[in-house]
């Protein structure tokens, strides 16, 4: 099982992730084909048969998000990144939270850790980095938010989060 558990996650789990952040705002039909391919790769790494219920699999054995947490980790990893000066540097004055926009500095929400979410007319634009990763920010916890958190700590408490979140709503 850990030989096909190895092989699923490096040949079917990590295509799914690559670029998945392009995905935010996307149709439920196309996260519902995505998540389709990851079922039946956990069911490949499990045995387990077609008509078996893969969701406690998922959320039990393999411990894999679902697809659109994933998206919303790629974008939440991607942003702490950009804020902490470690992330692409095209990306680097995309993200600015709330407390560095000059204008927003005095606000009460400033100290809360909230990112700064520019205004947009169309429904493409708030699938933008731009967009998403301060709205996909914003929701996050306080205590993800903090600006001492390290980059591993983030990371981690993120999945807890979001595999909470999946799991939890079902």
């Amino acid at each position: 099982m850990d030989a096909r558990r190895t092989l699923a996650s490096a040949f079917i789990a990590s295509r799914v992730d690559y670029c998945n952040a392009v995905l935010y705002g996307v149709s439920a039909q196309v996260t519902c084909r995505l998540q389709m391919v990851l079922n039946a790769a956990a069911r490949l790494v499990v045995g387990a048969s077609r008509r078996d219920h893969i969701s406690p699999v998922l959320r039990d054995v393999l411990r894999w998000l679902p697809v659109t947490q994933q998206i919303q980790f790629k974008i939440a990893a991607t942003a702490f990144d950009c804020i902490h000066g470690t992330g692409p540097t095209y990306f680097k004055d995309i993200c600015s939270t709330v407390v560095d926009t000059p204008s927003r500095a005095n606000l009460r929400s400033a100290h809360r850790g909230g990112m700064f979410v520019p205004r947009t007319r169309t429904q493409l634009c708030r699938r933008s980095f731009r967009v998403a990763a301060p709205t996909v920010c914003n929701t996050l916890p306080l205590h993800l938010r903090s600006p001492s958190i390290s980059r591993g700590q983030f990371r981690a408490g993120l999945k807890t989060h979001l595999f909470n979140q999946a799991h939890t709503s079902v």
